[in-house]
């Protein structure tokens, strides 16, 4: 089943309290935390308060957003990120597939992302807790193919991954990336952004192409979240605009 959720970091400029406010104005169950502004990394503390408001609102912890970057140290210890993971409550914890594209990895550059993916869900297992990609652009999630080939590769039952539509790509494309990543598939994430000029416009713009999305992921087997991430101008009541686009899609599903 697909429940409907929103990224926090769509309302950076919020506190984590306005946020889950904000989201009891709509019918969304989920919130995936974000590890820079909300639930920073290491910070135990925040992550046991804000797991707390979260479920006296009656909502759930989809996820923890990460801003770690597998094989690279400067993005900081894997461990104080799980850290906070398990303080907050988080199923999963969305991590980045490097810091490179595919046309520039070589070989030494994915083998070191594999490793360290490898290392971090050995981790995160202990706490039984699932790591998952963020499919994106300048990392090895990059491309429909490449996504797959990693996760080919890691071959590690505690990896998953992500998926969401690549700005420019076309809507046959981004169908072929949901069937690429769907034994591993995670999350989602919404959105809907001009495709030429890449400015957000209103969900219900996109309704042709995510209908067809949602329509084959809902053939995928599991639960998962598809969760709005950013809308039009920053704007709460284009947020709660696109909040009720994104249920009666879901609700319509069958």
């Amino acid at each position: 089943m697909i429940y409907p959720g929103l990224v926090s970091i769509t309302f950076r400029q919020l506190t984590p309290a306005a946020v889950i406010e904000l989201v009891a104005q709509t019918d969304l169950r989920g919130i995936e935390w974000g590890g820079d502004v909300h639930v920073p990394h290491g910070d135990v503390a925040t992550a046991q308060r804000v797991h707390q408001q979260t479920v006296d609102a009656g909502l759930v912890v989809a996820a923890y957003g990460s801003y770690y970057r597998a094989s690279h140290e400067e993005s900081g210890p894997f461990e104080a990120v799980l850290e906070s993971a398990v303080a907050l409550g988080a199923p999963t914890i969305r991590v980045w597939a490097g810091r490179q594209g595919t046309e520039s990895a070589d070989e030494a550059y994915w083998q070191a992302v594999i490793e360290d993916s490898r290392r971090i869900a050995d981790l995160a297992a202990t706490a039984k807790v699932t790591i998952a990609y963020e499919f994106h652009n300048k990392t090895l999630t990059d491309t429909n193919s490449a996504a797959r080939r990693l996760l080919e590769r890691v071959n590690h039952p505690n990896i998953r991954s992500y998926w969401q539509p690549p700005r420019y790509s076309a809507v046959d494309e981004n169908l072929a990336g949901i069937d690429a990543v769907a034994p591993w598939l995670s999350h989602i994430h919404v959105f809907q952004w001009h495709r030429v000029s890449g400015e957000r416009e209103a969900l219900a713009v996109g309704a042709a192409d995510w209908q067809q999305y949602f329509s084959r992921i809902h053939q995928i087997e599991g639960d998962r979240y598809a969760m709005l991430e950013f809308v039009e101008n920053d704007d709460e009541a284009a947020f709660i605009r696109d909040a009720h686009t994104l249920q009666t899609w879901l609700a319509a599903l069958v």
